[in-house]
């Protein structure tokens, strides 16, 4: 698969898959319906499109994770989190905020600041320093 580079950007195309670990030192962009078979380690900010797939766990320094992706592993940022509507994933943890829209199915949740819970979500036990829920 090839990934287009701006900067320290790398982006790949819509419907990309990737067979296998991915490693990238700088930001990565996955737009929709991009498919990654096993671990994700990202250097930088990860953007993770609508109806993506992740086959293992990834690690980056914040993650925006866009609706109805499905990530078999657990999520490690080493600051910030925003998952959006209908997102499964095992576990999450941060050192930084975390933001859950409705409809996500997680697992255990740990964050080192605030977890903000927008609307109804599926949870294991929320750890963190506040822990604010908006919405019904």
């Amino acid at each position: 698969m090839k990934l287009y580079r701006h900067g320290d950007t790398c982006i790949a195309s819509k419907g990309s898959f990737f067979d296998g670990n991915v490693k990238i030192d700088g930001n990565l962009i996955l737009p929709a319906e991009t498919h990654v078979w096993g671990r994700l380690d990202v250097g930088g900010t990860l953007e993770l499109g609508p109806y993506s797939t992740v086959g293992g766990g990834i690690t980056c320094q914040n993650a925006v994770i866009g609706k109805g992706v499905k990530i078999k592993g657990s999520l490690h940022a080493l600051e910030n989190i925003t998952v959006c509507d209908e997102v499964r994933v095992r576990s999450l943890i941060a050192g930084g905020n975390i933001v859950l829209r409705p409809g996500v199915t997680v697992g255990e949740v740990k964050s080192d600041e605030t977890i903000f819970v927008y609307g109804k979500i599926k949870s294991g036990r929320l750890t963190g320093r506040n822990v604010k829920v908006l919405g019904n």
